[in-house]
């Protein structure tokens, strides 16, 4: 993965894997912002104990990047953006998905006992969801 202008990124979506650092001692991947992560990381969360028959996301970000990583489990996510959509299978901490901002996502947790870590380069703000897939549409087209 290179660093870039995530803001302007192309693709919008983009499958990364991660250096992992090992021996018979065991595995280690470090992700830093700017240089594993393209941007300054300014949230991390994560997502676990999700039914594999509920489906989460169904919205977009009119502004934010992020990173998403499975760090335990399989986990499905779709997205869909300008005439694509495509479907990615999150099942090894190397990997990431990065996703631009306005890419209309979500996942389906294939094992319930998965765990999903996201990192984002901005802070929680409502205002930057868009909830409504009309409404998504229409700020895409713009």
């Amino acid at each position: 993965m290179s660093v870039n202008n995530v803001k302007s990124m192309t693709p919008k979506v983009e499958l990364v894997r991660f250096p992992v650092h090992g021996d018979e001692r065991g595995s280690l991947i470090a992700l830093e912002g700017g240089q594993d992560v393209p941007f300054e990381i300014r949230r991390v969360y994560y997502i676990y104990g999700v039914s594999a028959a509920l489906p989460r996301g169904f919205h977009a970000h009119r502004k934010l990047n992020q990173i998403l990583i499975c760090i335990h489990g399989k986990i499905n996510v779709h997205c869909e953006y300008g005439e694509k959509e495509e479907e990615y299978i999150l099942d090894s901490s190397d990997k990431g998905l990065l996703i631009g901002s306005l890419v209309w996502h979500s996942m389906t947790f294939i094992d319930e006992e998965s765990v999903l870590l996201v990192i984002a380069d901005g802070h929680y703000d409502e205002a930057d969801y868009i909830r409504d897939y009309n409404i998504f549409k229409k700020e895409e087209g713009k």
